[in-house]
């Protein structure tokens, strides 16, 4: 574990650049790969989004057939199950590059994620051996059914029930589940269920073929709607007592780890998603004409351009440096003994924090690319018959999958103070040092002056207020704040500002070491960019969760305190923007 630091820890240490992965890092291999992905979108998908739209029966399925002859499906699964076996943060790049498939990025990340990953890593050798091979060529294709009417965000609460048969050879289920992905086309269920009276859930691998799987016709939705979602009825379906997943009442466990994976795949989506609305609100930008200049050499535009990139560009950032972790973290775990199957839940479940984060990033950041290019595309933007009107769309749903980000902001807190609780993350050394710093004067030095000096100087302070605003909390609300919603958004949000901002950061120090300053420029100014919303953003949130629990002498030393914590240098953030915007429109696509 020498290389990576502990989920949830950047907030505490300090990570180098030569410790994190960035994207232009990826080898001859895995740009193929990458390359085999935007091919099949190109001649498979793209040319087809309204035919897929329309649900014609049979598409997706051969969509997802053809996928499966390529590799597309099996990047992941291990050769001995007739897979590439190819490492987390590859799997990443794949979910990134289909993520601007539309419908087709859905059914896909619903098959090789949550439909395939629990007889993956939950499953016994002779589920693995029946189930995975068909999974990694399509032959088979997988859904997750696990939401039911009444239970939403509190998964264990499932009504769907399983009851052993009197030969004690089937578990017989019965219940509802709905939202289910893939549910019209697919072989293979993953269903939640509580055998009898049991508190928590109990995972089955659930064949088609069993019988009493009955499914209510294609649900109607605003955005994905080439992906198939319906109600799914389970009427004294027996299933093998062979096929339960892990043990008894292991499926709330089950669910939860998946869904870590679930929400960091999401985000790369997301990410592939947004580059593509990128590059088509550029190159529209330079058509546009508008009082004989193309709309692309205005002020206003450029400003959306660049703020778009530069989200992007951040969050990206983000993304990988957590599939790295996750990768080193499993090595490590494997290197020490563990069954590779558990070292990949535990790698990730290491890192929920950082999931849960990019979750919430990855799709907002989305919802912002896709909003701003429907402005740039003004009244076409709106209109049915251009491209932006299923982009955004399509990328609202992004903000309730894999948890609400409202539930996803709530754990990144959570999270760690469970961690802190439990003894494995030291929160409180370093918080009892910042509020101990509110009562010194400060120690101004002498300025830095080297390159990225200023940005890390910022990165220790965001992390101080972070600190100090979490620490104040849990001291102030103690058992009650698990109550508070507002404050514990208002913290994940400056935690999760210090970990995009600081990916940022890294990114830019690793790139400008392997490739100059001079090469780096849009690098350096959309990390600069980022910066400023980074701390305005700290600073806002910070400011509402103190007023919402401070008072007095306490609350006016904590606002000094967040105001020395959140100083910027001035810096012409208009003039960046313009460069980034530049560079953009000069590719005539998004080219970070």
């Amino acid at each position: 574990m020498e290389k990576t630091i502990k989920g949830g820890e950047f907030l505490i240490a300090e990570t180098k650049y030569q410790d994190v992965f960035i994207p232009e890092e990826f080898d001859e291999e895995q740009q193929m790969i990458a390359q085999t992905c935007r091919d099949f979108l190109a001649a498979e998908v793209n040319p087809i989004l309204d035919r897929i739209d329309s649900q014609e029966e049979g598409l997706m399925p051969s969509l997802m057939d053809k996928a499966g002859e390529l590799g597309i499906l099996g990047v992941s699964i291990p050769e001995e199950y007739g897979g590439f076996g190819k490492n987390f943060n590859t799997s990443m790049l794949v979910a990134d590059v289909c993520g601007a498939g539309h419908s087709f990025a859905v059914a896909l990340s619903a098959h090789t994620g949550i439909g395939t990953l629990p007889i993956l890593y939950y499953g016994n050798e002779a589920q693995k051996a029946k189930y995975i091979p068909k999974l990694g060529t399509g032959e088979w294709k997988a859904s997750y059914c696990l939401t039911e009417p009444n239970s939403g965000s509190d998964a264990n609460s499932g009504k769907t029930k399983a009851k052993l048969s009197a030969d004690g050879k089937h578990y017989i289920i019965n219940g509802q589940k709905m939202w289910i992905t893939n549910g019209g086309f697919a072989d293979i269920f993953i269903v939640f269920a509580k055998i009898d009276d049991d508190k928590n859930l109990t995972a089955f691998i659930v064949e088609k073929e069993f019988g009493g799987v009955t499914m209510n016709p294609e649900e109607h939705k605003m955005g994905i709607k080439g992906s198939s979602t319906r109600q799914v009825f389970f009427n004294d379906c027996p299933v093998p007592v062979e096929n339960m997943l892990s043990e008894r009442e292991n499926g709330f466990k089950i669910a939860v780890n998946i869904l870590n994976i679930g929400r960091i795949k999401l985000a790369a989506a997301a990410i592939g998603g947004s580059k593509e609305v990128v590059s088509q609100a550029v190159n529209y930008a330079n058509e546009r004409i508008q009082f004989d200049r193309p709309i692309s050499k205005y002020g206003a535009i450029r400003y959306k351009l660049a703020e778009m990139a530069t989200k992007i560009y951040a969050v990206e950032s983000a993304n990988y440096r957590a599939g790295q972790n996750i990768d080193d973290a499993y090595d490590a775990l494997v290197a020490g003994g563990m069954e590779a199957g558990k070292a990949k839940l535990k790698s990730t479940e290491q890192f929920a924090v950082e999931c849960a984060i990019l979750k919430v990033w990855g799709s907002e950041v989305l919802d912002y690319v896709t909003d701003e290019g429907v402005q740039i595309y003004g009244g076409m933007g709106f209109s049915a018959d251009a491209p932006m009107d299923r982009s955004y769309r399509d990328a609202r749903i992004n903000r309730i999958f894999e948890g609400t980000n409202e539930i996803n902001r709530l754990l990144t807190v959570d999270m760690m103070l469970k961690r802190a609780m439990k003894g494995e993350l030291d929160l409180m050394t370093p918080a009892t040092a910042v509020a101990n710093e509110l009562m010194s004067i400060p120690d101004f030095g002498e300025e830095d002056t080297t390159l990225f000096a200023a940005e890390k100087k910022i990165i220790q302070n965001l992390k101080k207020a972070t600190l100090m605003v979490a620490g104040a909390a849990v001291q102030k609300l103690m058992m009650s704040l698990s109550k508070e919603q507002e404050i514990l958004m208002n913290i994940a949000d400056m935690a999760s500002y210090v970990y995009v901002a600081e990916s940022a950061m890294l990114r830019t120090e690793k790139l400008v070491s392997l490739r100059g300053e001079e090469a780096c420029k849009g690098q350096l100014d959309m990390m600069r960019i980022y910066f400023v919303e980074a701390v305005d953003g700290v600073q806002k949130a910070g400011k509402e969760a103190l007023w919402a629990f401070a008072e007095g002498d306490e609350l006016r030393m904590m606002l000094v305190g967040l105001r020395r914590f959140t100083k910027m240098e001035p810096f012409n953030v208009k003039q960046a923007r313009q460069n980034v915007a530049l560079q953009l429109i000069e590719a005539n696509k998004y080219c970070f």
